[in-house]
């Protein structure tokens, strides 16, 4: 079995813009700023041997605000700059009660069964409170970037807060195997 770092995209690899409270994630490609860090951050990842893999909710398709193509051109992006695996989206929003959107767990089970990946010696990581639990959820160890936004915290307390990707790395590259 292997091991994985599961990786939330806005406010994890890509920057986001904070408004009124409100999230908002880059609306194209051409608006995508990757994180500061994030290529060496996660090339120390890949370089111990993790599968690197991005699980992400992206329900401003299915609002209508974002269409399919532009968050895959996003991820195509993302896929030339960084290491990275593979991609789970749920293109959901929560009234569709699906098992994909966090804070469910369906895309890294999903994501653990395609890969045989040991879910007890894996990561999540994520900047938001539905992360945090999907991860703990599908038994990853967890790891909150910043604040939380100030929105509500997790059901699941994570198992380490920091301030970056840079950070998380370093602290997941410290743990036993």
């Amino acid at each position: 079995m292997r091991r994985a770092v599961f990786l939330d995209r806005d406010g994890v690899l890509n920057r986001i813009r904070v408004e009124g409270g409100r999230l908002y994630p880059p609306a194209s490609a051409a608006e995508l700023q990757i994180a500061a860090g994030a290529s060496r951050a996660l090339t120390s990842l890949k370089e111990a041997g993790f599968l690197l893999i991005v699980v992400t909710n992206q329900p401003d398709v299915a609002r209508g605000l974002q269409t399919r193509a532009e968050v895959e051109n996003i991820h195509a992006v993302l896929q030339r700059a960084l290491p990275l695996d593979d991609f789970f989206v749920c293109y959901h929003d929560d009234a569709d009660a699906c098992q994909c959107r966090k804070p469910r767990p369906g895309m890294l089970l999903a994501a653990a069964e395609r890969y045989a990946v040991d879910l007890p010696h894996s990561y999540l990581v994520g900047d938001r409170w539905r992360d945090i639990d999907a991860g703990a959820r599908a038994g990853c160890t967890t790891i909150l970037i910043g604040d939380g936004y100030g929105e509500r915290e997790p059901e699941h307390q994570p198992d380490a807060r920091v301030r970056s990707l840079a950070a998380a790395a370093r602290w997941i590259l410290t743990r036993p195997r």
